[in-house]
């Protein structure tokens, strides 16, 4: 066993690298060079006496004994953050938050609430990654996401921020010249905008029909789907954020109201296993905040 004393830094970056597989994606997560990464897991080998990783060409894999220092290690950081949280003074912030947000209008919605953040806790580091496809918060190193719809069932944790309404939508040009559907039924006659193979849920009364339309046209991102809309393509399932002001000006128009989407809801999603830890907290209750004075999400007043 080795005699030299444990140090956090390096706990933390050795869970890093462990998380991330290898010691290139860990330097990028930390914000830090790899050669740092490797000289920290090299001190903490030796301080422990125990090889922790096996390097190879492919990257760097868990030896027996890392792979079981791991979870102590993971723990140990957790503890020590919930620890530093604690005693600073109330409603500071500090270390580092890395979230998972859309990119269909998290740049334009919840980017300002980030930044309001980042204001108010000059001590606390930022890191936000805008992507439409589907994060894996654990692999990836992530403390929470945002997302936006109907929640998928998963072992994360959600606390759901605020409701978000949305429509089917059409250019006037696409309906002169394909009609507009009256009933979820005739929807599948048209051509429908989409993100991938998505099935539509759509209100008749008071019950929630589930109609699987077919198009030509397909993006991953919601503001390449409202351009779609507006150069008359087929017909969109957008949320009203995206679409208030092509509806205001008359680009778009709703397509059977009667039968609009249930609402959505826009949640913050976490792992589970930890004690949440302020900053999340935080951020929650800042796009709460947000949310409710919001006119295209769910306060104010509705579009």
């Amino acid at each position: 066993m080795g005699n030299a004393e444990l140090d956090i830094e390096e706990l933390r970056t050795f869970v890093e690298v462990a998380d991330a597989g290898g010691i290139s994606p860990a330097a990028l997560r930390l914000g830090v060079s790899k050669s740092i990464v490797s000289r920290r897991l090299a001190r903490l080998e030796t301080a422990l006496g125990a090889q922790l990783l096996a390097r190879s060409t492919r990257g760097a894999a868990l030896t027996e004994a890392g792979a079981t220092f791991r979870d102590y290690a993971a723990r140990v950081c957790a503890e020590i953050d919930v620890a530093r949280e604690t005693i600073l003074p109330a409603g500071e912030l500090r270390g580092r938050l890395r979230v998972a947000a859309p990119l269909s209008f998290g740049p334009t919605h919840f980017a300002p609430v980030l930044a309001e953040m980042a204001r108010r806790h000059p001590e606390l580091q930022i890191q936000t990654c805008y992507s439409d496809r589907f994060v894996d918060l654990i692999a990836e190193g992530f403390d929470c996401a945002i997302r936006v719809g109907y929640l998928q069932d998963s072992n994360l944790i959600a606390r759901r921020i605020g409701p978000i309404h949305g429509k089917l939508v059409a250019s006037p040009d696409y309906i002169e010249a394909h009609g507009a559907p009256e009933t979820p039924e005739q929807l599948v006659a048209h051509q429908a905008l989409m993100q991938g193979t998505e099935a539509w849920q759509l209100m008749d009364g008071d019950k929630v029909i589930t109609v699987r339309p077919q198009g030509r046209f397909k993006a991953d991102n919601g503001t390449a789907l409202v351009a779609a809309a507006v150069a008359g393509l087929g017909i969109a399932y957008l949320p009203d954020c995206l679409t208030y002001e092509h509806l205001a000006s008359g680009a778009l128009v709703p397509i059977m109201p009667p039968h609009s989407p249930p609402p959505a809801g826009v949640y913050i999603v976490r792992p589970p296993g930890q004690l949440p830890a302020r900053k999340i907290r935080v951020l929650a209750e800042l796009l709460i905040e947000y949310f409710d004075q919001s006119v295209h999400f769910g306060g104010g007043a509705p579009l």
